[in-house]
């Protein structure tokens, strides 16, 4: 039994029958449905002691649920046990959703509770459109958490950084004159952007308000003569003040953005992106008059990097690349002779990253899974709950770094002793698959669901899959996670896609996970690029970014056609050539070897 858990989730239901709630939604949000969050905003963590990225707590007087996707399986039933809290497995067959669970067991007239500061749009509007029927009351103004949870942290606050103009290919005015261009394409009189990774493109400046994401908390405002940064006082500094009268952006409180909204006298057309924007700001906006709902045109603007950019993506990426060298040459050395536990495994590479020149953080928390422990794609380990590495089976490590000049992520899997032949085959086919999709040669105009095959090809021709996308794109000193760009498999009605277009980075990451046994991924990140254009079309290829062994002792050969064979050689190839001038001696000739030819 959880009694921690328990006590909470039961102080909840008391708060909510004073408050005359029914069901109370917990989402894993902040204001601005960013994917990671600061301390504050883990009430749903809090109260569920789920420490996933992802999942939704709905709390009744009879049940708990938590909803969470397919990476977070084996690391949700483990962390829910004796909670009481029931799992739901997103996308599983017979899974309600929860607007479908919330339509079933809702009595007619009954009150939803909810922050809507931190419910997107997009959901809220699902929600309302499913509970139309009972008359559900929507109580969006219930912040249950000061309530019961005594000891919740402050709101995060790190002062602004302005990049130099140099390292982001476009200053801040030619950026906003692009988007008041979108603006009145998309007949639009106003832009209230929430999404924050937008607003620090958009105005070239930095934060440090998300765990591993340079972010400051902010919205802003834009119309066709003025613009509005509604940021904290307490992270505004002089460079941001003198950057800000520089390019005409009016700098706000970020406590006052709704009043400003509701008291604005202009009459405007206002352009918001319901999948970013809070539920509780988008009924503001709709109270106050005209809005329309569109994709923020940021988004696609910062996806597709200029060529400043990918200059500094392609140096930074090397340096990273050398450091993950390092790490699997000092694992490899060690393993065995020192006791290294995923934890200390972890932490000197985060350190090895630390010493590169420009790093600012990670991009994320570096993932180190042992053996079975890596059958969890976004296992944590801790210091009181770590596994110690052997001369045997495999170590999963993702991670990354954010520089100026570049977020890095890379994937490998490293064989440290003997392992199954079956672990060889799965392996095998994953590193096949992520070769398959780094060679495509593809049409303009296709998506990341035109491509994800080839890099899943070898699993399913095994019966097996792996239950998450292929890729993703990746942020310019911004979000590990980016969009529109991605590769995945699964039509969803509704979901957005985005055309890979020339200039967008994406991960290529397929894997194997066998639960209680291992897990596999190896992961790259490519540059999208026009190739050769006639009669048929513009045709595209990728550029690779990330420049890592993949570890011979875990590829069985036989397994492998030759053109699989000659791909796996080409890339090694370019790894040697392209890292061995940044390793020292020992290391080159460790390099050697690890990149000879099969």
């Amino acid at each position: 039994m959880n009694q921690v858990i328990q006590e909470r989730i039961t102080a909840l239901r008391k708060v909510m029958e004073r408050e005359g709630v029914d069901y109370y939604m917990v989402p894993t949000a902040d204001f601005h449905n960013s994917e990671y969050v600061d301390q504050y905003f883990k009430m749903r963590e809090y109260l569920s002691g789920f420490t996933g990225s992802n999942g939704t707590l709905v709390v009744s007087a009879g049940e708990a649920g938590l909803w969470t996707d397919g990476r977070y399986f084996i690391q949700a039933e483990n962390e829910l046990k004796g909670t009481g809290i029931r799992l739901f497995r997103m996308l599983d067959e017979g899974v309600p959703t929860i607007q479908e669970y919330l339509q079933a067991n809702m009595k007619e007239g009954q009150t939803l509770g909810f922050d809507g500061r931190v419910v997107d749009t997009a959901f809220g509007c699902r929600l309302e459109k499913a509970l139309s029927d009972k008359k559900i009351i929507f109580a969006y103004d219930k912040d249950l958490a000061d309530e019961v949870w005594a000891d919740r942290p402050g709101l995060p606050s790190h002062p602004v950084m302005v990049l130099e103009e140099a390292i982001c290919g476009r200053t801040a005015g030619e950026k906003m004159a692009e988007v008041r261009s979108a603006m009145e394409k998309e007949g639009t009189d106003a832009f209230l952007l929430s999404k924050l990774d937008d607003i620090m493109w958009l105005f070239n400046i930095r934060g440090g308000d998300a765990e591993c994401n340079p972010v400051a908390l902010s919205y802003a405002y834009l119309t066709a003569k003025e613009c509005f940064l509604f940021s904290q006082e307490t992270e505004v500094t002089d460079a941001l003040r003198e950057h800000a009268a520089k390019y005409g952006i009016v700098l706000k409180k970020y406590d006052e953005t709704a009043d400003f909204l509701k008291n604005r006298t202009e009459k405007e057309c206002v352009l918001y992106d319901g999948r970013n924007t809070s539920y509780a700001l988008y009924r503001t906006l709709t109270e106050k008059g005209e809005c329309r709902d569109a994709k923020n045109p940021t988004e696609l603007m910062k996806a597709v990097k200029n060529e400043v950019e990918l200059a500094h993506m392609e140096e930074v990426y090397l340096k990273d690349s050398a450091a993950v060298c390092r790490f699997i040459y000092w694992l490899k050395k060690n393993v065995g002779k020192l006791k290294i536990t995923e934890v200390t495994a972890a932490d000197y590479l985060d350190h090895l990253r630390s010493e590169i020149d420009g790093y600012l953080d990670l991009s994320f928390p570096t993932i180190a899974g042992y053996k079975e422990n890596a059958a969890m794609m976004h296992y944590e380990a801790t210091p009181d709950n770590c596994k110690e590495l052997e001369a045997e089976g495999m170590l999963l490590v993702d991670s990354g770094g954010q520089y100026l000049g570049g977020t890095t992520d890379v994937t490998r899997t490293i064989v440290l002793g003997p392992v199954s032949e079956e672990i060889r085959e799965h392996f095998t086919a994953v590193a096949v698959g992520m070769l398959q999709l780094t060679n495509a040669r593809f049409l303009y105009g296709c998506t990341g669901r035109n491509l994800d095959i080839l890099a899943r090809q070898p699993m399913w021709d095994r019966n097996i899959d792996y239950k998450c996308g292929t890729g993703h794109g990746v942020g310019y000193i911004l979000n590990v996670h980016e969009g529109p760009q991605g590769i995945r498999w699964r039509f969803a009605e509704g979901q957005s896609e985005s055309v890979i277009e020339a200039g967008m980075d994406v991960t290529n990451e397929p894997g194997v996970y066998i639960e209680g046994s291992h897990g596999i991924r190896t992961e790259n990140v490519m540059v999208a690029r026009n190739g050769v254009k006639n009669g048929d079309g513009q045709f595209m290829y990728f550029d690779t970014l990330t420049y890592v062994p993949i570890d011979l002792e875990g590829i069985n050969p036989s397994l492998m056609e030759p053109g699989q064979i000659r791909m796996l050689n080409e890339y090694h190839k370019a790894v040697y050539e392209k890292i061995s001038p940044l390793l020292t001696e020992e290391e080159r000739l460790w390099l050697k070897e690890e990149t000879r030819e099969i």
